[in-house]
């Protein structure tokens, strides 16, 4: 082996090495373990809501060998994010940002599905900005990697190779993708659970689905698309506006909504509780109406 190799090899081996103790075994559902990692705070330790399926009961298989009790804070299922709380002191490795971080630099997985730290070498396959996950969830930078996502290894740590941990592995964002969530992700969603237990999500009761405006209206709006309202649920936020069925939205707020990924990216935290203009089509005439924004039940999907 080179001396490069070798430096490289014994710097990857010293990240385990250092950050191993970090990376928890999460026992929270009936088939293989899943991982977490320690978050700065008083016992917090995040992992993915995929894979935490019981409220209670939860246990955490620490590096010492010993198992603790664990209570769930709160969970995100938009960024796939989960926040427990072990019975135990725990100390958190330092997390980093990824601004510094290329297409093609070196990155590890760090996981313990088992008894111990396991790890797989990969890169960072793609990177971009901003992003809403299919949920809604707002996560601030879009990392894909193409380290492989043996069982058991969501929720553990996505790892630089100078030995500084980036975010959290999911494979429950993008189906067939490895993905993590950066740090500025991860701090935001904690902020919330731990105040709330819950992310709160902005709500209009409808089902909607896109539709081509006609040419005339396309081009004077500068938009090609709307969405075509399909289901207004009685006595939600868009009935007591007065929306109808057939309505098209074409604006929220002033900012055009052509696709339902940009209705849900406006409704954010913020918006609960709050009024909001809403530019319609209805019979070929565009109106304008205000709606109060109310809160996305925890089991709807849609805005």
């Amino acid at each position: 082996m080179s001396g490069a190799l070798k430096s490289l090899s014994d710097a990857l081996a010293g990240a385990v090495e250092s950050l191993g103790p970090g990376v928890l075994r999460v026992e929270a559902r009936r088939r293989l373990p899943a991982s977490g990692v320690v978050w700065p705070g008083d016992g917090l330790v995040v992992t993915a809501d995929h894979a935490v399926e019981f409220d209670e009961e939860i246990s955490l298989g620490l590096p010492d060998g010993r198992s603790v009790g664990a209570t769930l804070v709160g969970r995100d299922p938009t960024t796939d994010l989960a926040l427990l709380k072990a019975e135990a002191k725990l100390s958190a490795p330092a997390w980093k940002g990824t601004q510094d971080l290329r297409v093609g630099h070196l990155v590890l997985a760090l996981g313990r599905p088992g008894r111990t730290v396991q790890a797989t070498l990969g890169i960072v396959s793609a990177l971009g900005e901003a992003w809403h996950s299919p949920g809604g969830g707002q996560v601030d930078r879009f990392l894909q990697t193409d380290v492989t996502m043996a069982p058991g290894f969501s929720g553990g740590a996505l790892v630089s190779a100078e030995g500084e941990i980036l975010g959290l592995n999911t494979s429950g964002l993008l189906r067939g993708l490895s993905m993590a969530l950066p740090t500025p992700t991860i701090e935001r969603v904690v902020a919330g659970l731990t105040a709330h237990g819950r992310i709160r999500r902005g709500y209009l009761g409808i089902g909607a689905q896109s539709v081509h405006l006609p040419e005339a209206l396309a081009a004077r709006l500068g938009q090609p698309l709307g969405q075509l309202l399909l289901s207004v649920e009685p006595g939600g936020p868009a009935d007591k506006a007065g929306l109808l069925l057939g309505d098209v939205i074409v604006a929220f707020d002033g900012a055009p909504v052509q696709r339902m990924d940009d209705l849900v990216a406006l409704l954010t935290s913020e918006r609960v509780g709050q009024p909001a203009r809403i530019r319609l089509i209805r019979a070929g005439a565009e109106e304008e109406r205000t709606i109060i924004v109310g809160e996305r039940p925890r089991a709807e999907a849609r805005p």
